[in-house]
């Protein structure tokens, strides 16, 4: 049976990164998030915020860029695969969670402006792309592209149709007027 694994999560760490080195010389960050849900319960009426917290894994490059550039209560969006793990505590019990395992990770700016500037080498996203407008200006250009491809493509399929329908058909009357074809006689009264 197939399935499908992916999850995307925005929202701020509540801690600094936690970065180990493998035996392997592979690095591995462990982040965690807050992410904040803010609604009305509707018996009461009042507002209700719930907060949930969730494991990152960040595996090789991208852990080392987490390392270096994060700390706590940075905002950050995280793509990646939900993994379950199990173990046995010291006790002999079995525990278990959910662990994101990241595949991409995006600095998010806080938006303190001047502060923020003088921080900008640290706005990266960690497959290795500059800042966010410097992704989405190319992602901007190729979707206008798509755009006027799809455009022309249904200008050209217009024009072939307008080509192919019949001409319609007019008559002339013995007073000199257009009389208009069936589908279009005029039943009116008047």
């Amino acid at each position: 049976m197939a399935g499908y694994n992916r999850i995307i999560i925005m929202g701020n760490l509540t801690r600094d990164p936690d970065h180990k080195m493998l035996t392997s010389g592979q690095g591995v960050c462990r982040l965690s998030l807050a992410t904040n849900r803010q609604f009305r319960n509707k018996q009461s009426g009042t507002m209700v915020q719930e907060v949930c917290y969730i494991d990152v894994d960040v595996w090789g490059p991208q852990a080392d860029s987490c390392r270096q550039y994060l700390q706590k209560g940075r905002a950050v969006l995280v793509e990646g695969r939900l993994k379950y793990d199990s173990w046995e505590d010291a006790e002999g019990k079995t525990r278990s969670k959910h662990v994101v395992v990241a595949d991409r990770v995006v600095f998010v700016s806080s938006g303190q402006g001047a502060a923020d500037s003088a921080n900008s080498e640290a706005d990266v996203e960690v497959t290795g792309a500059r800042r966010d407008e410097e992704v989405e200006a190319p992602i901007d250009a190729a979707l206008a592209a798509q755009l006027k491809e799809v455009k022309a493509r249904s200008a050209a399929k217009a024009k072939a149709k307008a080509a192919a329908a019949p001409a319609p058909q007019v008559t002339v009357s013995e007073s000199g007027d257009f009389a208009d074809e069936p589908p279009f006689k005029d039943d009116l009264p008047f």
